[in-house]
């Protein structure tokens, strides 16, 4: 019998105050109590459109079902046998644009708090003792190579290596997880959960190589010819920032959001026993307004910064980033400056920055993308004083593997081009998730490393 509560249960988190000054996670997570009783809301739908709105179709209604029963060991099998990374999707998956955004629930209230489950669930799994090692996938014989570790290529390793087939994956830096590990802050997602996440592949045989720059250790034609794989897979990520292209750019104090979050995130510049050099900037000025700036925007703020301001061009309406992070951000005190158009970065004599001059914006007509047009309001200039400036405008593939693979093509954005089925212009070489599509969500990369697993078996076996 569902439950008939219309809103969700809410989630408990760490007080605003408290949070700005820790790099600790600031959702606590569903009790057991709190997640049957969020699981009973569900209506289980004889048509699940939550689960059409998921790119790697878990099986919601059913491990829902399994939660509402008190069987949460059912419903980690459940999610699990379509999902390799559930405690890192339900933290960081945008369910109010996917699977919640399509529950009937939220018709009339609010939907099911999906993500909530889902990470409860996967929560309650890796807290227990004495897990039995799963069982370990016997070979088929195949080599399949996997470029980068971030989402999609960590999806794809699973599948593939569920398959039977004999995977590893080539990580550049000394730690894989690409975005799980360099972008996305501990607070939000914390590193051990990814480790134990990578660790569950490694342990169905999943072989991992650190410190791998395929491009420049090797390439993509040595991986076939000199290791013997029989199918590529490039799920390289988006690592290289974009810039404003506006005077002042080049002054010290001035970081890619990339290299910041990178220095606190992957190498630890917030904890007193790494000495990653970080600047502990007073005035901060993110510039953007998606995730990446409200995580920018909030590390910051927990490094010390007495201000910490988001200048967007488009207003509170438009922000790209999703709702929850825009909800975290504004208790732990991040000032967000909307309408708001960079101009320059002013710096001293000794080319310190030292402020931004920023320029009033109002929205106009819609563009082609249905968002309506910043149009700049004339003689309306002003400075924000600011002792370093954070870009956050989004990130583009690195060309390393186009430039250094024969028969890649490009796309407009820089990506390498694929077809809907992870298939490049090369036969053998797939790719998927952001080094295709240019900085998108971590579902989505998941998605794309599901469906270039299944082009992958479907190719090598149409071969044998």
């Amino acid at each position: 019998m569902a439950n008939m509560r219309k809103d969700k249960n809410p989630m408990p988190e760490q007080d605003p105050v408290i949070r700005a000054q820790n790099f600790d996670e600031v959702a606590l997570g569903y009790t057991a109590e709190m997640a049957i009783d969020e699981a009973q809301r569900c209506l289980n739908c004889k048509n699940p459109l939550c689960r059409t709105g998921c790119p790697v179709q878990v099986r919601i209604p059913e491990f829902i079902a399994k939660v509402a029963e008190g069987d949460f060991d059912s419903a980690y099998e459940i999610i699990t046998s379509t999902n390799s990374l559930p405690a890192v999707c339900g933290r960081v998956c945008p369910q109010e644009k996917q699977c919640e955004g399509q529950c009937i629930r939220g018709k009339n209230g609010e939907s099911v708090g999906i993500g909530r489950l889902e990470r409860f669930v996967a929560d309650y799994h890796m807290s227990k003792e004495n897990l039995p090692d799963p069982e370990v996938p016997a070979s088929n014989g195949h080599k399949v190579a996997i470029v980068g570790s971030g989402p999609s290529s960590l999806t794809c390793a699973g599948d593939l290596r569920k398959l039977g087939y004999d995977v590893t994956v080539y990580e550049a830096f000394h730690k894989p997880g690409g975005v799980l590990v360099y972008g996305i802050p501990q607070f939000r997602l914390p590193k051990e959960i990814v480790a134990q996440e990578i660790d569950n592949l490694k342990k169905i045989g999943v072989e991992i190589v650190t410190d791998a720059v395929i491009g420049k250790a090797m390439t993509i034609d040595e991986l076939f010819d000199d290791f013997g794989y029989e199918a590529v897979f490039v799920g390289s990520g988006a690592g290289l920032p974009q810039f404003l292209n506006c005077p002042g750019e080049n002054l010290m104090g001035v970081y890619s959001a990339n290299e910041f979050l990178t220095r606190v995130n992957l190498m630890k510049a917030y904890r007193d026993d790494y000495d990653t050099p970080i600047k502990h900037p007073k005035n901060v000025v993110v510039v953007g307004g998606g995730n990446v700036a409200m995580d920018a925007s909030r590390v910051a703020k927990r490094l010390g910064a007495e201000h910490v301001y988001i200048v967007y061009r488009r207003g509170k309406e438009e922000l790209p980033a999703r709702l929850e992070e825009v909800e975290h951000a504004v208790p732990e005190g991040i000032e967000f400056t909307l309408l708001n158009n960079p101009v320059q970065i002013l710096g001293d004599e000794n080319d310190q920055v030292i402020g931004m001059e920023v320029q009033k914006m109002e929205l106009g007509e819609p563009d082609e993308k249905g968002r309506r047009r910043p149009v700049p309001v004339p003689d309306s200039n002003w400075v924000i004083d600011c002792d370093a400036v954070i870009i956050a405008i989004g990130t583009r593939p690195n060309p390393l593997i186009l430039s250094t693979t024969e028969g890649l093509v490009a796309t407009k954005k820089g990506g390498i081009e694929a077809d809907e089925n992870g298939q490049t212009s090369r036969e053998g070489v797939f790719a998927g998730g952001d080094a295709v599509t240019g900085a998108a969500t971590v579902i989505l990369a998941m998605g794309a490393g599901k469906t270039g697993a299944k082009a992958i078996d479907e190719y090598i076996k149409s071969k044998a």
